[in-house]
């Protein structure tokens, strides 16, 4: 009875262990993959197309235009087709596009002076 309990203990935590290694290996195989031009997905969700990828510990992304940020080779979550990235651009412009427009200095409230006597 006990080797059954151990047999049935055991091979849950081998079959999990085999499947997180594996999960590791092609995480690592993208990272290591990456070049430039590649569209990508960082672990945070930002989208954007690998600028430079010489370095070994982090990869240069250009977010926009000219816009280009430094990140880890870690934080990259997966490579993204042309569909998705154009879908994203196109989110962002909208969003940018609905935000309301700053407050002017004619609605921006006088402060309040605490001191003064009424």
């Amino acid at each position: 009875m006990f080797p059954l309990l151990l047999v049935l203990l055991a091979v849950p935590l081998f079959l999990s262990a085999r499947k997180q290694k594996r999960a590791m290996a092609e995480q690592k195989n993208l990272q290591d993959s990456l070049a430039p031009g590649d569209k990508v997905m960082t672990t945070s969700g930002l989208y954007g197309t690998v600028a430079d990828a010489s370095h070994d510990l982090t990869i240069d992304i250009e977010i926009s235009e000219g816009v280009v940020t430094r990140w880890l080779r870690a934080a990259i979550r997966e490579k993204v087709d042309e569909k998705a990235a154009e879908v994203s651009e196109v989110v962002a412009k909208d969003d940018a596009e609905d935000e309301e427009p700053a407050a002017t200095t004619a609605q921006v409230a006088e402060p309040l002076d605490h001191n003064a006597k009424k």
